[in-house]
């Protein structure tokens, strides 16, 4: 197979995140088109530019909360991501919730929300990452299958290059397909 160079920049694919803080007693909302799992361990990342006002709110509270968007907010997760708090109030936007564990704002719209406690961060190129352990999750009723979320009762947005995509179908489960190959040797 032929492989055709790309310049050097990520291109996906990326989960849709918006993230969410508090700024002057309000909740507010960005999208993140980078960030997720930060480790194997209960801690989710975000990037925000350190220009973006939500970004002081997480340096105040100390808590951002990480709001996965199903493909029907599509339209909603882009504006977050277009109108900066600074000039639009985006506290209406969506119906906001708290968890006890901290004081973030989470999405009640989206299928799937983190509250998370900043335990680390770094400062690169004029973003910083946010690491957070994760203090409070939730997913719709109707997003659980056994127990767990199913990612397409879920249906998130899936970030590549310059579009926005869903899941078309399961796969394969990780740790389990690579099993199923005979490699010589063995």
């Amino acid at each position: 197979m032929n492989k055709v160079k790309l310049d050097n920049r990520p291109v996906g694919p990326f989960p849709g995140m918006i993230v969410g803080a508090m700024v002057n007693d309000k909740p507010t909302y960005t999208t993140v088109g980078a960030g997720g799992c930060a480790c194997f361990d209960s801690v989710l990342c975000a990037s925000l530019k350190d220009t973006h006002y939500i970004t002081r709110g997480i340096l105040q509270s100390g808590y951002f909360s990480i709001n996965i968007p199903s493909t029907a907010l599509v339209k909603e997760m882009d504006y977050c991501g277009m109108a900066s708090g600074k000039d639009i109030d985006k506290s209406s936007l969506f119906t906001a919730f708290f968890d006890e564990a901290g004081t973030a704002p989470m999405i009640e719209e989206c299928p799937l929300n983190f509250l998370c406690q900043v335990c680390d961060s770094k400062g690169i190129r004029g973003f910083t990452m946010f690491f957070g352990d994760i203090v409070a999750a939730y997913v719709n009723e109707d997003g659980v299958t056994q127990g767990q979320p199913h990612p397409l009762k879920i249906d998130p947005v899936i970030m590549m290059a310059f579009a926005y995509c869903s899941l078309a179908d399961i796969i394969g489960r990780p740790f389990t397909e690579g099993k199923k190959l005979q490699i010589i040797g063995e």
